[in-house]
C-alpha cells in the first residue's frame, strides 16, 4: 500500500510537480496539428520539461525510449513518438510525466485534430466527462471502487468500452505506487481513501471492444478491432476535507 504523503511540505512538492506536469502538457498539446510528427512532439515536450529543471520521468523508464507517450487512434497508451505524422482527423493521446525535486507529477489528455467522426467525438467527450466524474468520487472516507465506478459507468452509457488490463495507479515519489485505481469496478468496495494519498487517474475508453494487446515494441497497447481510443489522466490529492486536482496548468 502507498504511503501517504506525510506532511505539508511533500504536498507542496507534488503540486509543483504536477503543475510542471500540466503546463508542458498544455503547450505540447497545442502544437498538435496535421503535418506535425509524434517524434517532433515529443522533443518538444523534452525541451520544455529540460527548460523548467526537471526530468521527464518515462524516459528510461523500464528502459522506455522516449519523454511521452503519445498515442493515435488505435494506440491506446505507451505508443513510442516517432516518424508517425498526425493527419487531419487523427485522435492523439498525450501522456507526460515529470519529475521535480524528487516527486513525480503525471497527467495525460487527447486532442482531436480535426474531427468530424460523431462516433470519435462521442468517444473522446464520453472519456473526457469520465475523469471529471471520477475525480469528483475522491473524497477522505470514500472508497477506491467509487472512483472506478464513476469512470465505467459515464463511459458504458456512452456506448464506449474501458480498458481492463491497464490501470490508473498511486504517484508520489515512485511514478507507479499502489494503489491500482481500475477504471471499473463496483461502488462502495475498495480501500478507503485517506488524506495524503495521491492518486493518478486515467480513464482509457475505447470506441469499440474493451481488448486490447502489446505490439511487438512491448510498449504500445493498441485496440484488438483496431477502432479509436482515448486516455486523459489527472493526479489527484486526498485532503483532510475533500481533494485537489493537482495537474492544472
Amino acid at each position: 500500500m502507498k504511503v501517504p504523503l506525510k506532511n505539508a511540505k511533500e504536498l507542496e512538492a507534488m503540486r509543483v510537480s504536477c503543475r510542471l506536469a500540466a503546463e508542458v502538457l498544455a503547450e505540447v498539446a497545442a502544437a498538435v496539428k496535421p503535418g506535425v510528427t509524434t517524434g517532433e512532439l515529443d522533443a518538444l515536450g523534452q525541451k520544455l520539461i529540460g527548460a523548467r529543471g526537471a526530468k521527464a520521468s518515462f524516459l528510461g523508464y523500464r528502459q522506455y525510449p522516449a519523454a511521452m507517450c503519445i498515442s493515435v487512434n488505435e494506440e491506446v497508451i505507451h505508443g513510442i513518438p516517432g516518424r508517425r505524422v498526425v493527419l487531419p482527423g487523427d485522435v492523439v493521446s498525450l501522456d507526460v510525466g515529470v519529475l521535480k525535486n524528487g516527486f513525480h507529477g503525471d497527467c495525460a489528455t487527447t486532442v482531436m485534430v480535426s474531427v468530424t467522426d460523431p462516433d470519435k467525438i462521442r468517444l473522446v467527450e464520453a472519456t473526457k466527462r469520465a475523469l471529471a466524474a471520477a475525480v469528483a468520487a475522491v473524497r477522505p472516507g470514500g472508497r477506491l471502487g467509487d472512483v472506478s465506478y464513476a469512470v465505467q459507468s459515464i463511459a458504458e452509457a456512452s456506448g464506449c468500452a474501458v480498458v481492463r488490463e491497464f490501470v490508473g495507479h498511486g504517484v508520489g515519489r515512485h511514478l507507479h505506487e499502489d494503489p491500482q485505481i481500475p477504471n471499473y469496478g463496483k461502488p462502495g468496495s475498495g480501500i478507503v481513501l485517506k488524506p495524503g494519498m495521491t492518486l493518478a487517474i486515467e480513464p482509457m475508453v475505447n470506441l469499440g471492444t474493451k481488448d486490447v494487446y502489446v505490439l511487438d515494441d512491448k510498449w504500445t497497447v493498441v485496440t484488438r478491432d483496431g477502432k479509436t481510443s482515448a486516455h486523459f489522466e489527472h493526479t489527484v490529492a486526498v485532503l483532510e476535507d475533500g481533494s485537489e486536482i493537482l495537474t492544472l496548468a
